[in-house]
């Protein structure tokens, strides 16, 4: 897409703003940069980290549909090396947040899933292999194991 420079933000809908401000300031370092008011009454905020990357976050009750994500991965999000997702584990002990732990695929990187506290998914990644002009198809079994293809198929 020509002109695009950076994803700036990704929004969440989520229960309770007050309570997911401070489990997402406090587990990724996130600033708050911005509050949204409807007709005086706060219904969102926005934060944001040194790079200029943001997470926003709004009540469910006052977004379209009324989206429950919880259990999806809505967003990756990516570190520089497997042991910050080992520092996001201290962190969210630390914090009392809940995680999968750290999962580590070796070549095909590794991962670590945050739950929020509306159950949505964040999903961190390292040594992801996945870049464009290179193409890998992932077929993924019942057991949490997977298969890699080289030949797209759409």
């Amino acid at each position: 897409m020509s002109g695009v420079v950076r994803i700036r933000h990704v929004k969440i809908p989520v229960g309770d703003l007050a309570r997911s401000v401070a489990w997402y300031r406090d587990l990724l370092r996130l600033t708050l940069a911005a509050e949204f008011r409807d007709q005086g009454v706060l219904r969102g905020a926005q934060l944001m980290d040194a790079n200029g990357f943001g997470i926003a976050l709004r009540e469910r009750e006052f977004c379209a549909s009324k989206p429950d994500l919880a259990g999806f991965d809505v967003v990756a999000l990516e570190v520089g090396a497997v042991e910050d997702l080992h520092e996001l584990v201290r962190r969210a002990d630390e914090l009392g947040a809940e995680h999968t732990g750290v999962t580590d695929r070796g070549e095909y990187g590794a991962f670590l899933d945050l739950i929020d506290p509306d159950g949505t998914v964040i999903r961190v990644l390292a040594d992801n292999p996945l870049h464009a002009g290179r193409f890998i198809g992932v077929d993924s079994d019942a057991d949490g194991g997977f298969t890699l293809y080289d030949t797209p198929t759409l």
